[in-house]
């Protein structure tokens, strides 16, 4: 019986080695989420808590700085599936650390999103050129004091919140040195009154066709099929694809060489967080694959990249 026990206590001793080292090494590949509460937005005269997205083992990597990710609606993040996602593939080794800050927006939605130059044709979008100096000259600088950052940061949206990435990267090219846009509003289009804007009157395609010379930051563009219905011309593509593609014409017009402009097509994709949660790996691996190359994750039948 004494030997039976033993050996019994050197299996329990060895399976519980394995399952502390199992779990320790579950712990270094766990993205930690901590809350910056209440960072104050000086120019809109409020306030919101800020989650910020730790790489694995980000405490122990004393000597190390890291690039930066901010995301509009960051109060979506969860339905984007973003800390799983980073956690995968993070651990598969098929993304470099990166901190993920997620910036929540509020009931103000519809006037701090949209283009600075101008409100849109409704009146939207008024709150658009404090939001930017949130964002480059409150967050950012606040980021970077409290983290070990690099420079270079990326700046992700959807929807309406990916009108606002683009627009705030266009007017601090300094600052990013990429882009992500899911569904973007690029139907966005200024008052016919509106003296800036040109007579095309889609905004961000009126600044792009001003533009003396190309950006300097890359490009990550994302349509579905299903985005939505509208057709305004007839011609047999709807809008949100349209829009993006006569964009993607207008920036090259800039001088943009091709590899700068990422443009995935999702089959039958929505103008829904589960769309854009199937996005976001082939976004992240675009942004800060390690080997700088095209993602791998875009290339299924659910994916097309039209000319």
């Amino acid at each position: 019986m004494t030997t039976t026990f033993i050996a019994v206590s050197a299996v329990l001793l060895v399976v519980f080695a394995l399952w502390g080292k199992r779990k320790r090494q579950r712990r270094l590949n766990t993205v930690e989420v901590i809350t910056l509460p209440a960072v104050v937005a000086s120019q809109l005269g409020n306030q919101r808590d800020i989650k910020v997205y730790l790489p694995p083992r980000y405490r122990e990597r004393e000597e190390e700085r890291f690039e930066v990710l901010y995301i509009n609606d960051g109060q979506e993040c969860d339905a984007l599936g973003l800390h799983d996602t980073l956690a995968r593939l993070s651990t598969a080794g098929r993304i470099r650390p990166v901190i993920a800050v997620a910036i929540p927006t509020n009931e103000n939605r519809l006037h701090e999103y949209g283009t600075s130059v101008a409100m849109n044709e409704l009146g939207l979008g008024t709150l658009a050129p404090a939001y930017s100096h949130f964002i480059v000259h409150e967050l950012m600088p606040l980021i970077d004091e409290i983290f070990r950052t690099k420079p270079g940061a990326v700046l992700l949206g959807v929807s309406l919140g990916g009108l606002s990435a683009f627009d705030i990267a266009w007017n601090h090219p300094e600052q990013f040195s990429a882009v992500g846009v899911l569904s973007g509003s690029f139907w966005w289009r200024a008052r016919d009154e509106e003296e800036k804007i040109d007579a095309g009157r889609r905004i961000v395609h009126s600044l792009a066709r001003q533009a003396a010379c190309p950006p300097p930051f890359r490009i990550f563009l994302q349509t579905g099929t299903r985005d939505e219905v509208t057709d305004r011309d007839g011609d047999g593509v709807i809008d949100a694809i349209q829009d993006t593609q006569e964009l993607i014409a207008e920036l090259r017009a800039t001088g943009c060489p091709p590899e700068q402009i990422t443009y995935v097509e999702v089959l039958g994709g929505r103008h829904d967080f589960e769309t854009w949660a199937r996005v976001l790996p082939v976004f992240l691996e675009w942004a800060f694959s390690p080997a700088q190359g095209r993602p791998t994750e875009a290339m299924s039948s659910d994916y097309r990249r039209p000319r």
